[in-house]
């Protein structure tokens, strides 16, 4: 649950909030039960997660605090919702969630895998990325992408779209990339076609860089 609770702390209080791809359902119910919401929708693609928020969250359902929508990403998601949470899938489905429908107002996107496609989609589509982290549970490093679609341009280096620009002052980012290198160092030791090896000691040498601070 630290995972959640961490997560939870990059959300503002607002009237309307929904939990795009919800699973259990926890973000929603931090909201709620902290008068972070006035009302929330909880959507999953999938009816077995849904069915879990919904139990979770019976009491607010009930109560026409919550509302439960089955759908792909934002296809049943109101355009007004003041904020919207994406969080537990990969950097490029959210991008297609995005293209396939609409990038909201505010966000809060926790991507699990390929975070610097959904910030370069983003930063082209003129978003204003506030807060740009990562952060741990003591076993895995998950990224978050804070925002507002409000139109603009920000400049971002190739590390900082790697690795997010908040990250790269955290630290937490320093134990990351060790370990992103060792893994690297790792698949070098293994037989492989002449340029995987170059492209893979490349990005060693770039991270290192910027590990050490001489790579911006």
């Amino acid at each position: 649950m630290d995972r959640i609770k961490t997560l939870c702390s990059y959300l503002d209080k607002c009237l309307t909030f929904a939990d795009v791809a919800c699973d259990h359902g926890y973000c929603a119910r931090y909201m709620l039960e902290n008068g972070m919401c006035e009302n929330a929708v909880i959507s999953d693609i999938s009816d077995k997660c849904l069915a879990k928020a919904q139990n979770l969250l019976s009491d607010y359902v009930k109560r026409g605090k919550c509302r439960a929508v089955c759908c792909d990403g934002l296809e049943r998601i109101d355009k007004d919702t003041e904020q919207i949470l994406i969080a537990g899938i990969g950097g490029e489905e959210i991008v297609r969630i995005l293209k396939n429908s609409f990038i909201p107002k505010s966000f809060v996107f926790q991507p699990m895998k390929n975070a610097e496609h959904l910030r370069g989609y983003l930063l082209r589509s003129g978003c204003e990325i506030t807060a740009d982290d990562l952060f741990t549970d003591g076993k895995n490093y998950y990224f978050v992408i804070k925002g507002k679609n409000c139109g603009g341009a920000q400049a971002y280096t190739k590390a900082q779209l790697l690795y997010g620009r908040d990250s790269l002052i955290s630290p937490v980012f320093a134990n990351y990339l060790k370990e992103e290198i060792e893994k690297k160092r790792g698949y070098l030791k293994r037989d492989m076609s002449a340029e995987h090896r170059e492209r893979l000691e490349a990005d060693v040498s770039f991270m290192q860089g910027v590990l050490n601070g001489e790579i911006d």
